[in-house]
């Protein structure tokens, strides 16, 4: 249903001038996230500074029947930030201030539009950060990392989004202002702020976030290792965690993108290298220095080309540098990708990248390996050209190859990124029927009348009047593209 002229004023009359898009081009802007390939132009966007405006805005759009799409900086790749059935979308961007710093308690409650470095950057003079590190936390928002329950490349050892979320204050679809958990360490009840992390704003609107801080280790060490296969690579990451080591990342990248981001950054990884592993360990500095050294010995156990320490934070930045920034320096490899988030056992890891290579040469497709290899936590980057049809098609087939393949590894559809539209229909290769009835019915307490980012997330859903799917043809294998 789109929005009527009088709802139009009365957003106009909430917001204030300047606290709502309305016109097509600067609606346009605001169509899709960083997965470009589904696309949904919201009615309206609002722009609240205020918790007050947003229950506001929830309130009219229950009463109108309009859906409601979260949004924070738009750097989400699963489809969940876009209007796939118009409505308003609501731009937290505005709401990025730190509310408050708490070190006596380790703690900071922050708005969700606050980009994820800042809040690192604005408590590292005195010895803290913020864990959870997602490549994009340069720009991304901690609303949205709340949302989809973001993981990054430190999740190996921190733990992922939901592990340092304290508490939040959320706007709910019933246009409820409730408070989930918060500064106590144990508080009774159900562990609803455990539940509306990942909800992917299906259950309401965050205001404000609660999270935990961590003192910054004595020490830090990162080890570049090269190797001449991506096999070996992969099983030198089995032995370092068998070993009894968990690192604070172990990040793997293969020859292709290793040739991508020596062109685009200039990182200095070894060209002539099949993969290579970035290993980063922190605590204690004796502790630091002897995990390095067993490290690098099992490391030229699996005949590793060379072993290389950063000697500096220069050094160190830019080899972090180079891994952060990998999704744009394909750029130089294809006009468009599409990035799988799947998930398999660790160990698992040689037998998933074999079957990789299988796929990737049935489909004539290119596909460049940057993960998070100490969780096996996949990012392929299926490589076509998005003026070629054929060249999508094959790249659809070979990702949904690729995602059975993992489940049947005993794997997960998604490690970090969330469902969003692009890994919906996939959850019934995880979860029962009656698995994912409980999950509709879990939504619906928060949001009865369906209108909180409708088509996300879970499986379309006659009863839950969940019938959204994405305007693209379907391939004869029932693959959407």
């Amino acid at each position: 249903m789109s929005l009527s002229p009088a709802a139009v004023k009365e957003l106009q009359r909430i917001l204030g001038p300047q606290g709502l898009v309305t016109t097509p081009e600067g609606r346009l802007v605001y169509e899709c996230d960083m997965h470009t390939l589904y696309k949904g132009m919201p009615d309206a966007v609002a722009l609240p500074t205020r918790t007050e405006q947003v229950q506001a805005v929830v309130d009219l759009c229950r009463r109108e029947r309009v859906p409601v799409v979260p949004r924070g900086s738009g750097t989400g790749l699963i489809g969940g930030a876009m209007a796939p059935r118009g409505g308003v979308m609501v731009s937290l961007n505005r709401m990025d201030r730190i509310l408050d710093i708490d070190l006596a308690n380790r703690c900071a409650t922050v708005q969700p539009g606050l980009i994820n470095l800042w809040l690192t950057r604005a408590v590292s003079d005195r010895g803290y950060f913020f864990a959870p590190d997602p490549s994009s936390q340069m720009v991304s928002s901690i609303g949205g990392n709340v949302a989809t329950n973001a993981g990054g490349p430190h999740c190996l050892k921190y733990g992922i989004t939901t592990n340092h979320v304290l508490g939040l204050e959320m706007v709910t679809g019933r246009g409820e202002l409730v408070r989930l958990g918060g500064k106590a360490m144990d508080r009774p009840g159900y562990d609803l702020t455990g539940a509306a992390v990942g909800s992917e704003g299906t259950f309401g609107l965050v205001t404000a976030i609660t999270v935990r801080l961590l003192h910054a280790p004595e020490a830090v060490k990162t080890v570049l290792a090269s190797f001449a296969t991506i096999g070996e690579a992969s099983e030198t990451v089995s032995d370092i965690i068998a070993a009894g080591m968990i690192p604070a990342a172990l990040e793997m990248l293969d020859a292709v993108i290793i040739r991508a981001i020596n062109a685009g950054i200039g990182a200095g990884y070894p060209d002539r290298a099949g993969a290579v592993l970035l290993i980063e360990l922190d605590g204690p500095t004796a502790e630091v220095e002897v995990q390095g050294e067993r490290c690098a010995a099992l490391c030229r156990r699996h005949r590793a080309l060379e072993v290389r320490v950063a000697h500096d934070e220069a050094e160190r930045a830019l080899l972090w540098k180079g891994r952060k920034e990998a999704a744009g320096a394909v750029g130089r490899l294809t006009s468009s990708y599409l990035l799988q988030d799947a998930v398999v056992p660790r160990s698992k890891l040689p037998q998933i990248m074999r079957e990789m290579e299988t796929i990737a040469a049935r489909h004539g497709v290119l596909i460049a390996n940057v993960f998070h290899a100490g969780d096996g936590n996949l990012h392929p980057l299926i490589c076509y050209d998005d003026r070629k049809p054929e060249e999508l098609a094959r790249a659809v087939r070979a990702n949904e190859e690729l995602l059975h393949a993992c489940i049947e590894l005993g794997g997960s559809v998604t490690g970090e990124h969330g469902v969003g539209v692009d890994k919906a229909e996939n959850l019934t290769l995880q979860y029962s029927e009656a698995d994912l009835n409980f999950m509709y019915r879990l939504r619906r307490v928060f949001d009865p009348d369906g209108i909180m980012n409708p088509g996300k997330l879970l499986p379309s859903h006659p009863a839950c009047a969940e019938g959204f799917r994405p305007s693209r043809p379907v391939l004869p294998t029932g693959a959407w593209i």
